[in-house]
């Protein structure tokens, strides 16, 4: 059996990683890969391929990176001859011209217990809410956002410690074990083996995160601030603004467990302590205290808490807004 991959970030191209080495093992081939096109980085604007696009060429296999996936695009894919089409975070929707290339369709992989937490965030959305489990689905690719019949399904336990990158990883390495399962499956009976639709009634949908959404209300509490880290890690990125009105970013904190009574008085934003031996910068919030472990002020670098408290002498009672 022929595939073709699609995919862009480095998630993605874990999945990819692993669907490469286990081709001899599965049987099929990996005819090539679909990624987004490279983007200006650095002070030179150097065009840079995507971590899925980036992997690819180093491994051999064609790459393919369309601004659309209109009729040159269909014209460039046409001829490798793929049986299957799959896709992990490719960011385009595959229209019914293009899905007709793949004589077994087209599968997807998605972070979530469809049809909860549809759409881009999935994983986000999990963290913000404060599921234990995080899904992993693999579905048949529909012209609608995550509406494909599901072919298997696994999980993970989220633990305190787990970011929206961690998750996501974990999830593509998994993911790529189920695919490989479906690919196995479905080259045996000769076509796509059959999936469960999904229940409408039970859709949610996750949106788009913008950097406003990162920036974080003191007011609110402890946990809930931890829960935005985490999930907002490592893009955007929690942030704050200290009292010059430049911007903090924070990346990993936790909740702090100290007596509560001798900060009643301060207002929720203050920088209370620095606690060398228990971890953290201790920060007031609506409900408990916020342990910082990770920041980063404007124009350094990410350094940890102790490292950052060596050059910021006046942290300490300073107000975080």
């Amino acid at each position: 059996m022929k595939i073709v991959f699609a995919g862009s970030p480095d998630a993605a191209r874990i999945t990819l990683e692993y669907l490469f080495d286990q081709q001899n093992a599965f049987g099929f081939e990996i005819a090539g890969v679909l990624s987004n096109p490279p983007t200006a980085k650095g002070r030179h604007k150097t065009p840079t391929p995507t971590p899925v696009a980036a992997f690819a060429l180093e491994k051999g296999l064609p790459v393919f990176t369309p601004e659309h996936l209109d009729s040159a695009a269909r014209e460039a894919i046409a001829p490798l001859g793929a049986d299957l089409l799959v896709c992990f975070a490719y960011g385009h929707i595959f229209g019914p011209k293009f899905l007709a290339l793949f004589p077994m369709g087209g599968i997807n992989l998605h972070p979530s217990f469809l049809p909860k937490y549809r759409g881009c965030t999935p994983v986000q959305q999990a963290i913000l809410d404060g599921e234990e489990y995080l899904g992993i689905s693999i579905q048949t690719l529909s012209l609608k956002m995550d509406a494909g019949d599901i072919l298997k399904q696994d999980f993970v336990n989220i633990k305190e410690s787990d970011t929206t990158e961690s998750l996501l990883n974990y999830s593509a390495k998994k993911g790529a074990e189920l695919i490989c399962q479906i690919i196995k499956e479905s080259s045996a009976a000769g076509a796509l083996i059959n999936g469960k639709p999904q229940n409408k009634e039970g859709a949610t949908y996750t949106y788009t995160i913008t950097k406003e959404m990162a920036k974080i209300d003191f007011n609110e509490s402890a946990e809930m601030i931890c829960r935005k880290i985490r999930a907002y890690y490592p893009d955007p990125c929690c942030w704050c603004l200290e009292e010059n009105n430049f911007p903090l970013k924070i990346a990993a904190a936790a909740e702090a467990v100290v007596p509560m009574d001798e900060y009643q008085a301060f207002a929720c934003g203050t920088v209370l302590a620095y606690n060398k031996s228990t971890g953290g910068i201790y920060v007031k919030t609506g409900n408990g205290v916020l342990s910082i472990q990770k920041l980063q002020r404007q124009g350094k670098n990410m350094m940890n808490y102790k490292d950052f408290m060596n050059g910021a002498k006046d942290f300490i009672g300073s107000v975080l807004k």
